[in-house]
């Protein structure tokens, strides 16, 4: 018995400690053992040796159970013997005693399709059931069996096989038979089978009689119907490239060679979940129990790993679970999995473009520029500039003393003199005139919302520390693993930098940090942000509850203010 040693281990104690139940209720998809245990385990009862647990299969009685002639095994199909006539009859038979042995075992296949008549009339025999008799009933639909025959049985549900026990069972039929399959070969069998050891041999028989002795793969294939990997692979290499013309090419191909489109994503989903779990574990010994697959596949799924992120794969899990979903309900199913695909080619290339830096604009060209009355440079700041430079003020005195506060975000500009060579922002040493300048990191939490949402989650988990000379430190909890990993990325952490370069008028680097005790704690973006947004919608009641229209409606009508909503969110909620 493969692939059941639970039940197995259960039933070999029980007999050979000689407490054996009178009845017995096995479940379980098919072809999972079922009916085998249930004969197996009348050998055990019924051997000349017994009751043993290990049963000697050469004895008479072990024989005619094999061969089904024993009349002291009876089998009964239950699809076919439904009415209550049928359960008659077993209760009429049951009080004779066994021929040979010393049970008389009924064994009842598909249970579940007897009639509620019929189990009624089985109920008392369950109850009061004669020493001598066993009965053992198999299902696999255990919910329509009624709770009073299961309350008067053992249950024991049986699992599905699990692939490494369905391909060792094949190498070892292929080994006795003489039969050459490749290494892949079993594999596709197992997957086809779906945790059924019969299911599986009866592949395997069925291609003996399509290839004879020796198997190639590529009949197997054909023989099951399944989707060649050669294609699923293509299409994954498309992917890796971002090459959307190939992977319309690719499926191009599929569709002309006559496979099925569900067939091929439940296909690519599977294979992208293995590429999740050769990413998440780089070691090839820890990932031949994860993922049942050949020794080649095995070492292609740890390269092509090393090509993506563990969230890159996830989001292209994403699209194609999705589009697996969308294939049971269109009647377009090509171009529902040609969208798909489309996505995934152009999925990175999208976001590089959305995060990649603006390019530069040109040093401006050297120009004369007449000196400003006024605005004349203090000797102590002079002293800093680099020669050949000239300080020149953006707003003449009169405009800032009325600008008032705004004298704050004026900043001097640095022009190079018509006879000094021209300085780039790269060279450049940032200006320490005027007062320095405060970063508003509401502002870039805003932009960030608005020009890049898929960066604004990640960003939210953390909390802004603060500005210290030209670096911006934003720290993150412990447990925030995934945005940081997400913010320490070279264009994040770019796209930050630029956009406080924006706000604040000169350069800046941005650093992630992990917080720690020594660290003040504080509210995350996130929580600033819901806070924020719970005193706006305060601030809304309070407003509404005063206003006298309101006031009266509430008054006339007895009710209370539930919910106030501004004009632009109820129209965007319609």
């Amino acid at each position: 018995m493969i692939g059941q040693s639970h039940v197995v281990q259960t039933l070999k104690n029980a007999v050979s400690m000689k407490q054996i139940a009178h009845a017995y209720l096995f479940s379980g998809t098919r072809g999972v053992g079922k009916t085998t245990v249930a004969r197996i385990l009348a050998k055990a009862l019924n051997c000349e040796r017994g009751p043993t647990s290990r049963p000697c299969d050469i004895c008479e009685n072990c024989r005619e159970i094999a061969q089904g002639s024993s009349v002291d095994v009876i089998e009964i199909d239950g699809a076919s013997n439904t009415s209550v006539d049928d359960v008659r009859e077993i209760r009429e038979n049951v009080k004779f005693t066994p021929f040979r042995g010393q049970f008389r075992v009924y064994i009842i296949d598909e249970v579940h399709m007897l009639s509620n008549s019929a189990f009624n009339a089985l109920l008392k025999t369950l109850e009061e059931p004669p020493a001598h008799v066993v009965f053992v009933f198999a299902t696999t639909e255990i919910h329509k069996i009624p709770a009073t025959i299961l309350s008067r049985c053992q249950h024991y549900n049986f699992r599905r096989i699990a692939r490494a026990e369905i391909i060792e069972r094949l190498r070892h039929v292929a080994a006795q038979d003489l039969l050459i399959l490749e290494e892949r070969s079993f594999v596709a069998l197992a997957r086809a089978s779906e945790g059924s050891m019969r299911d599986a041999l009866s592949l395997l028989d069925q291609a003996i009689a399509y290839g004879g002795k020796t198997i190639r793969h590529s009949d197997l294939e054909v023989l099951l119907g399944a989707v060649p990997q050669e294609l699923v692979q293509e299409l994954m290499g498309a992917i890796l490239a971002q090459d959307s013309p190939a992977a319309l090419t690719s499926l191009a191909h599929l569709l002309d060679q006559g496979h099925d489109l569900r067939a091929f994503c439940a296909e690519v989903v599977e294979r992208l979940r293995n590429l999740l779990v050769a990413a998440v574990i780089p070691g090839t010994t820890e990932l031949r129990s994860l993922i049942e697959t050949a020794e080649d596949d095995l070492n292609q799924l740890s390269v092509e790993a090393q090509a993506l992120t563990p969230e890159q794969i996830q989001e292209l899990l994403a699209i194609f679970l999705q589009t697996e979903d969308s294939l049971r309900f269109s009647s377009h199913p090509r171009f529902v999995v040609e969208t798909a695909a489309v996505r995934a080619t152009r999925l990175f290339r999208q976001r590089d473009r959305d995060t990649a830096p603006p390019p530069r604009p040109d040093p401006p060209q050297p120009q004369a520029h007449k000196p400003v009355p006024g605005a004349a440079t203090p000797l102590s700041q002079r002293q800093d500039m680099p020669p050949g430079t000239k300080l020149v003020s953006q707003s003449s005195p009169s405009a800032k003393e009325e600008r008032g506060d705004e004298q704050t975000r004026s900043h001097p500009v640095l022009k190079p003199l018509s006879d000094a060579p021209a300085i780039t922002s790269a060279t450049m040493p940032t200006p320490t005139v005027g007062p320095r300048a405060t970063l508003h990191w509401e502002s870039v939490q805003e932009e960030v919302n608005a020009s890049f949402p898929n960066m604004a989650p990640f960003l939210e988990a953390g909390r802004f520390v603060g500005m210290e000379g030209e670096f911006v430190t934003i720290g993150f909890p412990k447990q925030a693993t995934l945005a940081r990993a997400r913010l320490e990325k070279e264009e994040s952490l770019h796209l930050l930098a630029r956009l406080c370069e924006q706000q604040i008028g000169r350069p800046v680097r941005v650093r992630i940090i992990e917080l720690n005790e020594t660290h003040p704690p504080g509210p995350t973006m996130a929580q600033l942000r819901a806070a924020k947004e719970q005193a706006q919608r305060t601030v809304l009641f309070e407003r509404a509850k005063a206003n006298p229209t309101v006031k009266q409606a509430l008054e006339i009508f007895g009710a209370e203010l539930a919910e106030v909503r501004t004009v632009a969110q109820q129209e965007a909620n319609e």
